[in-house]
């Protein structure tokens, strides 16, 4: 019996891309191919000439259509084959592979706010909740909006195969986070990008939206971000790489803010649990730092690192990306 193929890319949007799927029945005993699209309506090509190529990089069973329906993570590519420009996992599979050896793993902190039309989901149609407090990872349908998407979420995740190891309610009303890994690069990334997809098709079943802006609520609310834990496998045999990655990071600074996601600077602001955008700070167990090492890895004397910039918005082939280049470089030295 024919299945059907649920093909997801990302567009050329700019200054954050967005999500584009659609579907293909594939014949049974068939695999996934590649497939093309209209990147005249996506912004990755002119209408005089605009195919724009889907090459599958991760196939993994859908967990919303069941039986044997997949999801088909893809790269978009031009009709010569080579990456497209807007195709930023090809420069991210390059580094892994140039710096295979230090065997890197990522888990990602994604951070998102449900909305309802055009406000927070469970604030009130006018004025403001309770002051942040007891919301996060709050109990009560006082203080948490939600949770019945975000189990959907967790449990669609874990069926598709997806490397999620939890969520929570976050600090703001509304706001909510999973968290991906560990798991290596480019997958990291694969896999974040699927379940964002997932979190915002199973929120369109419930009625609501769910974003990643940076800065959702202006104000004394807090921002969204991805903070991204990394570890080499020097790092996860000794104290010393902990450093020497947090140092390396600090000698980069401008290149990694300028491409962890757009607005940055609204929500790297100093204040609620972040580091100024314009500065560099590394410490442990400090969550005002722009990477913190946590208390656990200074007990053990080894572990890994989470750099707090990255924005939720961001695009994780970049962050992932640059993080290897600026760390495995400079150990490589």
């Amino acid at each position: 019996m024919p299945y059907k193929a649920e093909y997801i890319w990302i567009d050329g949007n700019q200054p954050t891309a967005k999500m584009r799927s659609k579907t293909k029945v594939i014949a049974d005993g068939e695999t996934p191919g590649i497939w093309g699209f209209d990147g005249s309506s996506t912004q990755q090509a002119t209408g005089d000439n605009s195919d724009v190529v889907l090459n599958p990089v991760l196939v993994l069973p859908d967990p919303l259509r069941g039986g044997d329906h997949k999801l088909v993570m893809t790269e978009t590519l031009l009709t010569d084959l080579t990456p497209h420009p807007s195709n930023t996992r090809a420069a991210c599979a390059a580094a892994s592979e140039k710096y295979a050896s230090f065997d890197m793993w990522y888990g990602i902190e994604q951070e998102y706010t449900f909305f309802d039309g055009i406000k927070p989901l469970g604030w009130p149609d006018n004025g403001f909740p309770a002051p942040q407090g007891g919301y996060y990872c709050g109990v009560g349908a006082d203080e948490v909006f939600g949770r019945e998407v975000v189990e959907d979420h967790m449990d669609a995740c874990i069926e598709a195969g997806i490397h999620i190891s939890g969520i929570n309610a976050e600090v703001m009303p509304g706001q909510w986070e999973f968290q991906i890994g560990p798991v290596g690069s480019p997958r990291a990334a694969d896999e974040l990008w699927l379940a964002r997809w997932l979190l915002y098709r199973i929120a369109e079943d419930h009625g609501i939206s769910a974003t990643l802006d940076p800065k959702p609520i202006k104000g004394d609310w807090n921002g969204a971000g991805a903070h991204t834990n990394f570890s080499t496998k020097q790092m996860r045999e000794s104290y010393q790489p902990c450093i020497d990655a947090a140092e390396a990071l600090g000698t980069n600074v401008a290149e990694h803010i300028a491409n962890y996601g757009d607005r940055i600077e609204e929500r790297l602001t100093g204040e609620h649990e972040t580091q100024r955008h314009d500065q560099y700070s590394y410490g442990e167990s400090d969550r005002g730092a722009s990477v913190r090492i946590p208390w656990q890895v200074v007990k053990d004397q080894k572990g890994y690192i989470e750099d707090r910039r990255p924005n939720a918005n961001c695009d994780p082939y970049v962050v992932t990306r640059l993080i290897i280049e600026t760390v495995c470089g400079a150990a490589s030295k």
